[in-house]
């Protein structure tokens, strides 16, 4: 049941499964299309498209890719609450249980070992797990990181509820004495974080991460360039995908040598950094500060001196650069934004500087808000919503398999004006 809910596609040849992530991306550029044909632009292409559609990118590694799994802690198909694994059922139907990954095909053996691991350690426990808030309890979930160098990190939420600092501290070095000295040691973990957390997810600055082991950052290489990672900082989940995703974006934003490249909710600077061998210069804007702050350390680390990066909200930072921008180079800009899109402001800040000619949007749900985003670019110009500037059209469409397995594919869309 666990791997039908969350990799419906595993029993298909993979061939089969980019078949049926292909069909699903051009249904969502024929909505895009009717809906501009709604706004009263003429979007009709070939086969009902608003663009032309490339075939599905296929993703270098099928099995165990994922570089980050999360982990719940609830009651598993036995009974037993303190069970490690994933989530099968709704909360309305009220019939969830948690179900271990071990047969999962996305999840690499070693985030199943570390699992298994932490199992142990909170079955050891005289601790209860949080499973509802208000019912009280501590453990949660865990997060496993690992990096193709080898790295493994491990992050435990723990919900303090009203222990003190000295009940805290005996569970923080009965945690790292598992992973260090006892049964734990076989996951060999680069580096073992603690979050208290009395909310379903926190921020480092809302509930700092506590280093309880080994070292701060895990790295990764990607396209030749090495990268920091923070407990907390977004990097896509499939690396060898994001190599070939990136370089796609590159030669989609054809950006020159005297191109400014601003890349929008940029993580720890991966688009920017890897493509900033061909611009002149790049802006990132993104807001987990601490995301930002490896962007920095990357780039000094690999010695890229023509990126700057902007920490806060896009919707602050960006209208701000851009309403007083009067750089002569070209402006290409790239956006990488959650499923829940890009904010209107980010969006109205884009479209109305004159000077961003393409767009690269790279969207991870393009049927959800990101479809919100593609009207707002492309409609035309509305004085009531203060989109002014020339409306965008969809040039070019290419799907990335960044997830096989799953239903779930990144659309990289073109536009231009």
């Amino acid at each position: 049941r666990l791997a039908n809910a969350v990799t419906p596609l595993w029993r298909l040849p993979y061939q089969e499964q980019l078949q049926v992530k292909y069909e699903s991306q051009r249904k969502v550029l024929q909505t895009l299309a009717s809906h501009l044909e709604e706004l009263g632009v003429d979007a009709q292409k070939p086969g009902r498209l608003c663009c032309p559609l490339q075939p599905v990118v296929p993703s270098p590694i099928v099995n165990g890719y994922r570089n980050k799994s999360t982990f719940s802690v609830n009651r598993g198909p036995d009974g037993n609450p303190k069970t490690v694994g994933l989530y099968v059922g709704t909360g309305r139907e009220g019939n969830i249980v948690c179900v271990k990954a071990d047969h999962m095909e996305n999840i690499p053996q070693k985030h199943k070992q570390v699992a298994q691991c932490y199992e142990e350690h909170i079955r050891r426990s005289p601790l209860d797990p949080c499973i509802l808030f208000h019912e009280g309890g501590h453990w949660r979930e865990l997060v496993v990181r690992t990096t193709s160098r080898g790295h493994t990190m491990a992050i435990v939420t723990f919900h303090p509820q009203e222990l003190g600092q000295e009940a805290l501290a005996t569970q923080k070095a009965l945690l790292k004495e598992f992973f260090t000295c006892g049964p734990g040691a076989v996951c060999a973990l680069t580096s073992l974080y603690f979050q208290e957390s009395t909310m379903t997810r926190c921020t480092h600055e809302q509930s700092p991460f506590q280093l309880l082991h080994g070292e701060p950052h895990i790295f990764e290489e990607l396209l030749g360039l090495r990268f920091r990672i923070s407990p907390d900082a977004f990097f896509q989940v499939n690396t060898g995908g994001a190599e070939v995703l990136y370089q796609a974006v590159g030669e989609l934003s054809q950006a020159g040598g005297d191109t400014v490249l601003l890349d929008i909710c940029c993580g720890t600077g991966t688009i920017g950094l890897s493509l900033a061998h061909q611009v002149s210069k790049v802006i990132g804007v993104e807001v987990v500060e601490k995301a930002i702050e490896d962007a920095r350390w990357n780039a000094a680390f690999n010695g890229v001196s023509n990126c700057e990066f902007h920490s806060g909200k896009a919707e602050a930072v960006l209208p701000q650069l851009l309403s007083s921008w009067a750089d002569a180079r070209p402006l290409v800009a790239v956006v990488n934004p959650s499923r829940a899109g890009l904010h209107y402001r980010v969006v109205r800040a884009i479209r109305n500087c004159e000077s961003i000619r393409r767009l690269v949007y790279i969207s991870c749900k393009p049927e959800g808000e990101a479809m919100r985003n593609f009207l707002e670019l492309c409609c035309p110009p509305d004085p009531g919503k203060k989109l002014a500037g020339e409306p965008f059209a969809p040039t070019l469409a290419v799907p990335f398999d960044m997830f096989p397995h799953t239903v779930h594919c990144e659309l990289v869309l073109l536009f231009t004006r």
